[in-house]
């Protein structure tokens, strides 16, 4: 089989069993490091070629991870970065840290895999079986940097980080950003032990950083690091004070480090978490030696990812962002009320099953005139009636009365809102990163079908 583009490339790879696709069966013996190790070997061990750096967490790991992928460029590295999800482009996951790969260099890679993919095979006690679509894109990304000769990689895991296939590299350093209740019922339903799976990614020797955490977390984590004699970096010891404001120039961002120095940014990605992730990622260049005065931050500042905070318009604003836990929400709904205040705006809201709804909704409701449910993608399950009741009735608890609209598909729910969104108002869309990713197209095919009426 040779692929011509990387779309075909795509098909073939979206063919093989996939977790999230099933009816649910979230059963251990998916979650392993057993078959993905196998299917390195079998590749020549790709991940061996390049330096890494490998992040988990809940919240921040594609904007942190975007910023240190920059700052290593910026010192003349060939850096890949392995993201995950996409926005619109399956291309967004494998990056010269942000900038698409040729064509040509995508192609080449995926027939690559799939003529050493010849004879692999896997079984255990549980009979053969077939590596998911998360691990080939895993190994693909490997095979990718590897042929492309990048001397580093930022690689982010795609769930948890125990049995995440990710978690098959011997990293310089690990990174954990945020970790909030998530996917409880694959990672546990306590923050500890969601923590526990995330700290994982910790590895014998090699120095962690680790942003703000709940206590509960933290103690997973330090007793993690002890266990590994890892030295861990907590933020909180290198910086003294942070403060970020969001501004149509981008995030202006202070940091006061302990050492008695001071970092000044203006970031391009808006967003009050940016703050925080760009000053894990500068303490982690700094600690590593990394780190060029000046070219770093110059770096840092001009990254930017889709869907984290970005505007698609102007007139009126349309915002996405893929902000799905509640701390995420709470930082996103910070900065955009600093920039267009509390009345005459609409939301467009989706979330899959297994979020904190009602939270979310309690951050939401006050907030907008007008909110619109719609479905967040087919890739995972939801239940767009459900949530909507729910948000009625969350409202009514806490005695607001936006108006409540539902439009399961993603153009429909946009042009809605454009009709509904008050003079000098704003649209945010939130709550998924697919919902997100749905309103992009719907954006854009709406601006080709105005030009061609034009």
């Amino acid at each position: 089989m040779q692929f011509t583009n990387f779309d075909q490339f795509c098909l073939y790879m979206e063919s093989f069993a996939n977790l999230e696709r099933k009816t649910g069966d979230y059963s251990p013996r998916e979650y392993r490091l057993d078959r993905m190790g196998k299917l390195l070997t079998h590749l020549g061990n790709p991940e061996r070629s390049f330096k890494s750096i490998h992040i988990a967490g809940s919240k921040g790991k594609g904007s942190t991870a975007i910023f240190i992928a920059k700052g290593l460029s910026a010192l003349g590295y060939k850096t890949g970065l392995y993201a995950s999800p996409h926005l619109v482009d399956y291309r967004e996951r494998f990056t010269l840290s942000g900038t698409f790969f040729s064509e040509e260099a995508l192609v080449k890679s995926g027939n690559s895999l799939v003529e050493k993919l010849e004879g692999f095979s896997f079984s255990d006690e549980w009979g053969v079986s077939e590596p998911t679509a998360f691990e080939l894109y895993t190994a693909y990304a490997y095979l990718l940097f590897k042929e492309n000769k990048c001397s580093w990689a930022v690689i982010e895991t795609g769930l948890g980080g125990r049995l995440d296939a990710t978690n098959t590299l011997t990293p310089e350093a690990s990174v954990i950003t945020p970790i909030e209740l998530e996917h409880t019922a694959i990672l546990g339903n306590t923050l500890s032990l969601i923590a526990y799976e995330k700290g994982k990614i910790i590895k014998e020797g090699r120095p962690v950083f680790v942003s703000h955490q709940d206590y509960r977390v933290r103690d997973v984590l330090e007793e993690e690091a002890f266990q590994k004699k890892s030295r861990l970096y907590p933020l909180e010891a290198s910086v003294e004070a942070l403060t970020s404001r969001t501004t149509e120039e981008g995030e202006k961002v202070k940091i006061s480090w302990r050492n008695g120095e001071e970092t000044n940014l203006l970031l391009k990605m808006r967003g009050a978490a940016q703050g925080e992730n760009s000053a894990l990622a500068l303490l982690l260049l700094k600690t590593l030696n990394l780190y060029r005065p000046g070219v770093s931050e110059e770096a840092i500042m001009g990254a930017s990812l889709p869907g984290r905070m970005e505007r698609l318009s102007a007139n009126p604003p349309l915002i996405i962002d893929g902000a799905h836990t509640e701390a995420s929400l709470r930082h996103l709904l910070t900065s955009f009320r600093q920039l267009y205040g509390n009345e005459g705006n609409t939301l467009i809201f989706g979330a899959i099953e297994g979020k904190d709804h009602i939270h979310m909704a309690h951050l939401l409701l006050p907030l907008f005139e007008n909110i619109i449910v719609s479905r967040p993608g087919t890739f995972k399950a939801s239940n767009p009636e459900k949530l909507f009741s729910l948000l009625q009735e969350e409202a009514k608890k806490l005695k607001v009365k936006p108006n409540f609209y539902l439009a399961l598909e993603a153009n429909d729910a946009l042009e809605l809102a454009l009709s509904l969104v008050a003079k000098g108002g704003a649209i945010l869309t939130t709550g998924s990163f697919y919902l997100c990713g749905d309103i992009t197209l719907a954006f854009r095919e709406r601006g080709k079908h105005e030009s061609k009426l034009a």
